[in-house]
């Protein structure tokens, strides 16, 4: 029977107790804090998103090819369906919000979550120590040393599950990349990811407030070449942007701005994604030679566009609030046009690791056998969660891969 000593008591650290402690294994939890699971109970809102309505593949696809592909293995041992069928069997009845594929506990309660994971770790006969910061992790024969503040322990086996560096006030302060680079492992620069966009342009913050729920955001480099695009709400802060759509774009700002100012980089926010830009074009053309004069508002029709935010599309194309179509020259109604399909909101960055909700970066993945996720150079180390160079969007993703990684890399490690 294998002694498996499991660093971190969050969403991976305690699934994948309870699956090693089932499975036969003496599993030992070291939690630097007092209690487990703090970050899930901020999760959400401390609702706690804790998976998605996808199926494996396509929830694989949004951590990109090369999270996809390293992905594919975990997600097909668990599946979000299987992840939200187990919480279930554990006592915590789940909701679906379609409109962004995110699956929640009936209750609302993340701490409802929290417990759950928390009693079956321990049902199963996992143990966890608090108050437990690891200080070094070291190879010894053909197991590991683990030095923590309250004594060391000897173990066949590791399962890193410390996570990023993300709301380091839960306990995230990313640790763990030290004790990876100590055994010579390559770890790819952490950066805030899933976190609110800056821009300071004036404009901006006197939009705040303003939701927009049907929106494409897409995110343009310096050389206005397309990163990346997400269709989900986007909120205007008197910081800049926030919602999905936003803090779906952020990772790559984030990594932007570890070289200097992110100067150039822009979202540009298709404002009705539903009509293609010659339909558009040709709504406000026909508008143009009416009777009467048709303002922008009454030409679109019925939207859900705030008129502050169609004035700033007009600011935009150089013409006044709503004008009357039949006064606005071919040219400028271009111009409209462009401004509508993209209006180009100006970013200064993000708002850092402690608003962040995951870290991209960390331990690269060409690192890890992503059939066991087990370290390919040092056997029987095995990372799991955030601490891999995942980058998910939001919607429940995070936690899945969370999940699905720790499933792999307990029935592996228990063996």
């Amino acid at each position: 029977m294998p002694t498996v000593v499991i660093v971190g008591a969050g969403a991976a650290g305690l699934w994948a107790a309870a699956v090693a402690a089932r499975r036969g294994a003496e599993v030992l939890v070291l939690e630097k804090t007092p209690r487990a699971g703090t970050k899930i109970l901020a999760s959400g809102g401390t609702r706690c998103n804790l998976t998605t309505t996808l199926g494996p593949r396509e929830a694989a696809r949004l951590f990109g090819r090369e999270g996809e592909a390293f992905l594919r293995p975990a997600f097909d041992a668990l599946s979000p369906a299987d992840v939200r069928a187990h919480v279930e069997r554990l006592g915590v009845p789940t909701v679906v919000e379609p409109e962004l594929e995110k699956v929640f506990p009936r209750s609302q309660r993340a701490v409802d979550v929290r417990d759950a994971l928390l009693e079956d770790a321990e049902g199963a006969g996992a143990r966890i120590r608090y108050r437990a910061g690891v200080r070094e992790l070291r190879r010894e024969g053909s197991g590991f040393r683990v030095v923590a503040e309250n004594g060391e322990v000897v173990a066949d086996r590791v399962i890193l599950a410390a996570g990023g560096r993300s709301y380091a006030r839960t306990g995230t302060t990313g640790d763990g990349y030290a004790w990876l680079r100590g055994l010579g492992l390559r770890v790819v620069p952490p950066v805030p990811a899933l976190v609110p966009l800056l821009s300071d342009a004036e404009w901006v913050r006197e939009l705040t407030g303003i939701a927009l729920p049907h929106v494409e955001a897409r995110l343009l480099d310096p050389a206005d070449r397309l990163i990346a695009r997400r269709r989900r709400p986007v909120l205007f802060t008197h910081l800049g942007l926030s919602g999905p759509g936003a803090m779906d774009l952020s990772a790559p700002v984030a990594r932007a701005a570890m070289s200097g100012p992110t100067t150039g980089w822009k979202v540009a926010l298709d404002l009705l994604p539903d009509v293609g830009m010659d339909a558009l074009r040709d709504r406000l053309s026909d508008a143009s030679r009416q009777g009467g004069g048709p303002t922008l508002a009454r030409a679109l029709g019925e939207t859900d566009l705030p008129a502050r935010i169609l004035a700033a599309a007009c600011a935009q194309a150089g013409l006044p609030a709503n004008p009357r179509l039949h006064e606005v020259p071919r040219k400028l109604r271009n111009r409209l046009v462009d401004a509508l399909k993209g209006l180009r909101v100006p970013i200064s960055g993000t708002l850092g690791f402690d608003h962040a909700e995951v870290t991209a970066g960390g331990l690269a993945l060409d690192e890890v056998d992503p059939t066991t996720c087990e370290v390919r150079s040092v056997p029987g180390l095995y990372v799991v969660g955030e601490l891999l160079d995942l980058d998910g969007v939001i919607g429940g993703l995070s936690f899945q891969a969370a999940f699905a990684t720790a499933e792999l890399a307990a029935r592996h490690a228990s063996r």
